[in-house]
């Protein structure tokens, strides 16, 4: 339900949701001073929790890795138009606020991997350390689960990927220096726009695109493989930066680029639509028809193979631009293969005859 009509200072959403999966909903009921409400009474909790397990088997054909690994639950980033919002439903939490305010926090995500790689049939796959979430949104800072995570796949030379938008990932520098010197890691960081009024508003609580960019640079001299992702791209709003934002990664050190474009799946689309008018009421409508344009009339598109990149007139513009970009600044450069052939648990004495 709604909280306000107001935006919420540093959150993405200014929308508590209704959660699909239950009958009752919650909210403010008096809009009054609300901001300083949701700012000194309602700050971001971090919840403890034991998770049973920590891999993820994926099966969409839409993306590379086969597995992914989440340390956290919601996202403090607070990005409005987040795919991964109605993930926080299972867990009886609205996808609007709570998605970024409410974070779950896997304490125990360290020795579950661990666990997980000494299983017999484990045979070193890529795994994946996003997908529902950011491994280095502003907690990890505290709790420093992905850095725990990384160090495991060190020691059993496990292959792993990263996504982020956050130069928090700089802190473990000396980690991924050490993976990527046996091509075990590969980076995309998420570099979404060089405007920074519209980065503030669009993804509160990250970093900012000077701050990406230093990133990449600082990660590429270290010889660890980097790449831009551009994503999402929003229809008249970060995407007449395309150009710019690739040349820039490049010149930074980028091995190569990707992009997917927006898509209000599930409650995304009410939260992003709130956002758009609380921000940009100017051309809300007219992002909301060209989002449309690139899923068939629809805010969203559910089916593998054109959900991430879209369908039809303007959407083969943005790919047919993307192609040419990438092609002149990328030409000679690729993201090298990880390898999952050195995959081995190290040896633990005589426990291990009980594996």
């Amino acid at each position: 339900m709604p909280i306000d009509d107001n935006p919420i200072k540093g959150r993405g959403s200014s929308l508590q949701v209704p959660n699909r999966f239950l009958r009752r909903a919650y909210g403010v009921v008096h809009a009054e001073g609300v901001d300083e409400v949701e700012q000194e009474a309602y700050p971001t909790r971090f919840i403890a929790t034991e998770a049973k397990s920590i891999l993820n088997k994926i099966t969409s054909p839409d993306l590379s890795f086969p597995w992914t690994l989440n340390a956290y639950q919601g996202c403090e980033h607070g990005c409005s138009y987040c795919y991964a919002r109605p993930t926080h439903e299972y867990w009886g939490y609205s996808a609007g606020l709570d998605f970024e305010r409410v974070v779950l926090v896997k304490r125990n995500a360290p020795e579950l991997l661990e666990k997980a790689l000494r299983h017999p049939r484990w045979k070193g796959e890529p795994i994946s350390m996003s997908g529902v979430t950011d491994p280095y949104q502003p907690r990890e800072r505290v709790e420093q689960l992905t850095h725990r995570l990384l160090a495991i796949a060190l020691e059993y030379k496990q292959p792993v990927t990263l996504i982020t938008k956050n130069a928090l990932i700089l802190r473990d520098l000396d980690l991924l220096k050490a993976l990527a010197e046996q091509r075990l890691v590969q980076v995309a960081i998420s570099f979404t726009t060089m405007n920074e009024p519209l980065r503030r508003v669009l993804e509160p609580r990250t970093s900012s695109g000077a701050e990406r960019l230093r990133t990449m640079e600082r990660l590429a001299l270290a010889k660890v493989p980097v790449m831009a992702m551009i994503a999402p791209i929003i229809p008249a709003l970060n995407e007449p930066e395309i150009p710019d934002l690739l040349e820039r990664a490049a010149n930074a050190g980028a091995l190569g680029a990707s992009y997917t474009v927006l898509r209000t799946n599930g409650a995304v689309q009410p939260i992003f639509e709130a956002w758009l008018q609380h921000h940009f009421p100017d051309r809300a409508e007219k992002i909301m028809a060209q989002t449309r344009a690139l899923h068939g009339g629809k805010p969203n598109d559910s089916v593998h193979g054109r959900r991430m990149r879209g369908a039809g007139a303007f959407a083969e513009n943005i790919s047919r631009l993307f192609r040419v970009l990438r092609k002149r600044h990328f030409v000679d450069r690729c993201m090298p293969p990880l390898d999952s052939s050195a995959f081995k648990p190290p040896a633990r004495g005589q426990l291990d005859l009980f594996q």
